[in-house]
């Protein structure tokens, strides 16, 4: 089993699949990655030797933030917008969508589950 930046990969998918696994690295990253290191697209993850587990450790930690750097940015980016009391930090505050979507009717995953009214029909 490979484990990359704290996080077990899953050994039978291949490694760019397997490498989307890491919080950070989405589908063009994991292609990169493995372009520049020179694994084929075919390749397993229980197929690397440990010597190119070791380069992928290696290009990820030094090449780009993962995991719990990237999560402490983004949590401190949120938390400096809740503090500035601007637009956007004010709806991060209520738990509302972000990007300007209505939410009128929608918005169920940021606003939660909805809460029936008594007496709302007429």
């Amino acid at each position: 089993m490979a484990r990359i930046a704290g996080v077990n990969i899953p050994t039978q998918k291949r490694v760019e699949i397997g490498l989307r696994s890491i919080y950070g690295i989405g589908p063009a990253k994991a292609k990169e990655i493995c372009e520049k290191l020179g694994i084929p697209a075919a390749r397993r993850v229980n197929q690397l030797t440990d010597d190119e587990v070791l380069k992928i450790r290696e290009a990820i930690d030094h090449g780009y933030k993962v995991e719990g750097d990237l999560r402490r940015e983004v949590s401190l980016n949120i938390k400096r917008l809740m503090d500035l009391g601007c637009y956007r930090g004010l709806r991060h505050r209520k738990g509302l969508p972000v990007r300007g979507q209505r939410t009128h009717t929608n918005a169920r995953t940021r606003k939660g589950k909805a809460v029936a009214i008594a007496g709302k029909k007429k």
